[in-house]
This record gives structure tokens, sequence and C-alpha cells, in this order.
């Protein structure tokens, strides 16, 4: 049913509990784990030199996605492919679907509501809207 599913991360608890899932996902469909981190680049002043904070960005992205891979590959799934990439979260997460053919993305959600949600938006919720391909959303865990 799946060849590749996509997992973007953002390393947050919610997105460790999401693993959970797409990792029996490809294990039990025999599918590729894409693990995909973005860089928000719409959180830098164009006219600021960012250099060097987008590095290390980039830099914790890698840590990111090396971990993940790290998780996937001890319960024996391969292949595992990871990347980073620059840009609006929402859109680079669809674009990079689309370039894989992607047939799930796995995501989790920090169940933001009211004012909270309206400021910060919800890469999942935009996501969910948009995507041409099945979406699993994944709540946080009760504490």
């Amino acid at each position: 049913m799946y060849e590749r599913i996509l997992f973007p991360t953002d390393g947050s608890e919610t997105t460790e509990h999401a693993l959970e899932h797409a990792i029996d996902l490809a294990d039990r469909y025999d599918a590729e784990l894409h693990v995909l981190y973005v860089v928000d680049a719409t959180i830098f002043a164009d006219d600021v030199d960012t250099g060097a904070i987008v590095e290390e960005f980039e830099t914790a992205g890698e840590r990111i996605v090396d971990d993940v891979a790290g998780q996937a590959r001890a319960t024996d799934l391969e292949p595992v492919t990871t990347a980073v990439v620059r840009g609006t979260p929402h859109r680079e997460i669809l674009a990079y679907a689309d370039a894989h053919d992607v047939d799930l993305l796995v995501m989790g959600t920090h169940g933001r509501a009211g004012i909270e949600r309206y400021l910060l938006g919800s890469v999942t919720e935009k996501i969910v809207r948009l995507s041409e391909v099945p979406v699993l959303v994944v709540s946080r865990p009760e504490t």
C-alpha cells in the first residue's frame, strides 16, 4: 500500500511519538522512510546577515535527522533517507513529498489551540489541507 513514507520532524517530543508510527508503518509495508527537517527561512529578516544562524539550524537539523534515521535503523528498517532543506515548512514538505513520490506523510501535532494556534499557525494543519497524499496526524500523548 505504501512504498515511500515521509516523516517531517522538528526534533520535538511530539514528533518523537509520531516516529513510532512512521517506523511501524514503514516496517509493515516494507516502505522507504524519508526523514525531513526544514529550516524555517520565514523567521529570518531579509536585510540581516543570518548566515551563521542558519548554519546552526542546519547543523541542528542534520543531528535530528541522523538521530531519527539511527532509531529507524536500530529496528532494522532500511532504506532510510534523510534531508535538511531551507524554506517555508509546509511548502518544503509538500514539495519534497511530490519530488520523491511519497505515498504517506506521518506527522506529529503540538495540539495548540486558541490564540496560540492563530498566531503560530500549524504546519500540520496546512499539510492536511493541501496534501495530495494521505496524512497520518499523531497527537502528542496526554501527560
